[in-house]
């Protein structure tokens, strides 16, 4: 797989060469052959946009432990690709000067003012789709976050109903042991039982009380 990688990055290097060559040349050349190298440009330009699509999928099959490398690569040669297309704006801008200059018969002084201005405005519109390439990365992250947050939130839910059914069930045995110890109280008081059971029985009720209180205290923490 890597071996494709490698066989697409040559073929994307010598492309880009080649462009980078015709660009350079194209404001020398005479109007006809300016004509020729303009159209040989944008369909290089096309094929090296392919190269990359290509070596963009090569990269997906990479196992995500050798990828990292390889990507890094790509951002490379689409930054490359960028500056290409830019320079071949640029030309093409100058390019046109020219022939409008040739057919109005224009001095170049105001073909000049137009073309700063036209590179201007490109420039000004690249840093445009930077500044919202940049605020959509944000959006997605702030998503994600979001959804982070929901997720722990639905957890800590599920973790303090389960505390609340726990106390539930707390509350109904003591209440169940409360009403025994005091049947059992009555029954002692009626029959006259001597003092030992009796403190016994009410020594049984008073832990029963302490151990209701601390549970409802851990249910109130639960809840903050």
């Amino acid at each position: 797989m890597s071996s494709d990688f490698e066989g697409y990055e040559q073929d994307f290097a010598v492309l880009t060469a080649e462009i980078t060559g015709k660009i350079a040349r194209v404001p020398r050349l005479p109007p006809d052959e300016k004509k020729q190298m303009v159209a040989n440009v944008e369909k290089q330009l096309e094929e090296a946009r392919e190269l990359l699509e290509q070596m963009d999928l090569e990269v997906r099959e990479i196992p995500p432990q050798s990828r990292g490398m390889y990507s890094n690569r790509m951002r490379s040669y689409k930054q490359e690709m960028g500056k290409l297309e830019t320079d071949f704006k640029r030309s093409r801008i100058a390019y046109s000067d020219e022939v409008r200059n040739e057919l109005l018969g224009d001095d170049g002084n105001s073909s000049e003012n137009q073309r700063a201005h036209l590179l201007d405005n490109t420039e000004r519109l690249e840093r445009s789709s930077r500044r919202l390439e940049a605020g959509y990365q944000i959006a997605v992250e702030t998503e994600q976050i979001g959804q982070e947050m929901l997720e722990n939130l639905s957890h800590d839910r599920e973790k303090i109903q389960r505390a609340r059914e726990r106390l539930r069930e707390t509350d109904a045995n003591l209440g169940k042991s409360s009403r025994v110890l005091t049947g059992m109280l009555r029954r002692a008081a009626l029959h006259c039982r001597p003092l030992p059971e009796l403190m016994m029985c009410l020594a049984w009720t008073a832990v029963s009380l302490k151990l209701q209180d601390q549970v409802s205290h851990m249910c109130d923490g639960s809840r903050h």
